[in-house]
C-alpha cells in the first residue's frame, strides 16, 4: 500500500490546498490541511463558544479554501460535531472526505462497534465514513488479544462498507506492537505533533512507516501558541490550561519558538501560523495536518499554508528551534 506513495513527492496541487496523493481505498483529494472539527461544537475543552451559524460559516469556509477533508469524532459535543458538520455540508457531504472516531470506553464487541459507527453515521447524514478511527488506545487494548479483537471488529467495519479505510489515533509503539501483522490493515495513525511536540517519532515512526501508515498531525500549531500571540481569554480555554505547554515552567520557552516562527512569518510577509503549519508539512511520514478553528476567517489563513515554501535556511532555523526547545517530547 503505502510506503512506494510515501517516498514518492507531492505531486503539484490545484486550487489552495489540495494534495493529489491519496490514502489507499479513498478515491478523493486530500487536501493537505484537514479541517478539525472540535471546535465547532459545544466541549469541555473548548466551552460552548462557537454557535451552529458559525459552525456552517467555518465549514463553508473550509470548502471554498479548497479544503476537502473534514475530522470530527462522536466524542466532540457528544455527536453534536458530526451533527453540525453533515448539516453544513448538506448536498456536498459526499464529495469529500469525512473522518469521525469511535471512543475507546465502547464495548469490546462486534456488536457495539456496529452501533457506534451507526450513531456516528446517523449523526453526519452519510451511509459512510472515508475513514474511521480508534480514538485512544488508553489502557483499553494494552493486550494482544485485545488488540487482535479490536482489529477483528475494525476490519469488520471495513467490510461492511460503512467504513471506507480504517485506522487509529494515539497509538505509540507499544500500542502498535501488540497487533502484530494486523497492524498493517490500519491505514492511518493520528498523532499530535507540531515544532513543540515530536514525541511520535522514534520507534512509533518508524513502525508505522514500515507498516505504510501514514500520520495526520493534529495539534500542528501547539492548540494556537504558534498561530498567534495568546490572549488571557485565549489561556483560559480548559484545553489550554491542562496541556503541558501552558504551565508556568514551559510557556515562556514555548514563546522563543512562537518567536522564531513570527520572525520568519515577517520574513516572508505571511501570518505565523502558515509558517509553523508550513514546517510540519514537510516532516516524515505526514500526510495532511488538522487545524481547527471557530472562525471563519482563520480558516482563509490557514488554507495557505498549503501553498508556503520555506528556504532550507528557515527550516533549519525552525528545527533547531525545536530542538533546542527543553521540553519537547520526542521519540516514542
Amino acid at each position: 500500500m503505502g510506503k512506494e506513495r510515501l517516498l514518492n513527492p507531492r505531486h503539484p496541487f490545484q486550487g489552495i490546498c489540495v494534495n493529489h496523493d491519496r490514502i489507499n481505498g479513498i478515491n478523493k483529494d486530500w487536501s493537505q490541511i484537514t479541517l478539525g472539527c472540535w471546535q465547532i461544537a459545544p466541549s469541555g475543552g473548548w466551552g460552548d463558544i462557537c454557535s451552529p451559524k458559525d459552525a456552517e460559516r467555518v465549514v463553508q469556509s473550509a470548502l471554498d479554501n479548497g479544503i476537502t477533508a473534514f475530522d470530527t469524532a462522536e466524542g466532540y459535543g457528544d455527536g453534536e460535531s458530526e451533527r453540525r458538520l453533515g448539516k453544513a455540508l448538506g448536498s456536498k457531504k459526499d464529495s469529500v472526505i469525512i473522518i469521525s472516531k469511535i471512543w475507546p470506553d465502547a464495548e469490546l464487541t462486534l456488536k457495539s462497534y456496529q452501533q457506534c459507527l451507526d450513531n456516528s453515521l446517523k449523526a453526519l447524514g452519510r451511509d459512510y465514513v472515508d475513514l474511521y478511527l480508534v480514538h485512544w488506545p488508553g489502557s483499553y487494548f494494552n493486550s494482544r488479544d485485545k488488540s487482535a479483537r479490536l482489529a477483528g471488529y475494525m476490519n469488520a467495519l471495513k467490510e461492511s462498507g460503512k467504513a471506507t479505510t480504517i485506522g487509529l489515533s494515539n497509538f505509540q509503539s507499544r500500542d502498535l506492537t501488540l497487533f502484530g501483522n494486523q497492524l498493517k490493515t490500519f491505514s492511518m495513525n493520528e498523532v499530535p505533533y507540531s515544532l513543540l511536540d515530536r514525541a511520535y517519532e522514534g520507534e512509533t515512526l518508524s513502525l508505522c512507516k514500515n507498516s505504510g501508515i501514514p500520520y495526520m498531525a493534529f495539534s500542528p500549531t501547539a492548540q494556537g501558541l504558534l498561530a498567534k500571540p495568546m490572549s488571557q481569554q485565549d489561556l483560559k480555554m480548559p484545553t489550554r490550561k491542562n496541556h503541558f505547554l501552558y504551565q508556568d515552567q514551559v510557556y515562556p520557552h514555548a514563546k522563543k519558538v512562537w518567536q522564531i516562527v513570527r520572525d520568519i512569518a515577517d520574513e516572508l510577509d505571511c501570518k505565523p501560523v502558515e509558517v509553523a503549519l508550513a514546517w510540519v508539512l514537510t516532516r516524515d511520514n505526514i500526510f495532511t495536518a488538522i487545524v481547527g478553528s471557530r472562525k471563519p476567517e482563520q480558516v482563509a489563513e490557514f488554507a495557505k499554508s498549503a501553498k508556503l515554501k520555506l528556504s532550507p535556511g528557515q527550516l533549519q532555523r525552525l528545527t533547531t528551534a525545536s530542538d533546542r526547545f527543553p521540553m519537547v517530547k520526542k521519540g516514542h
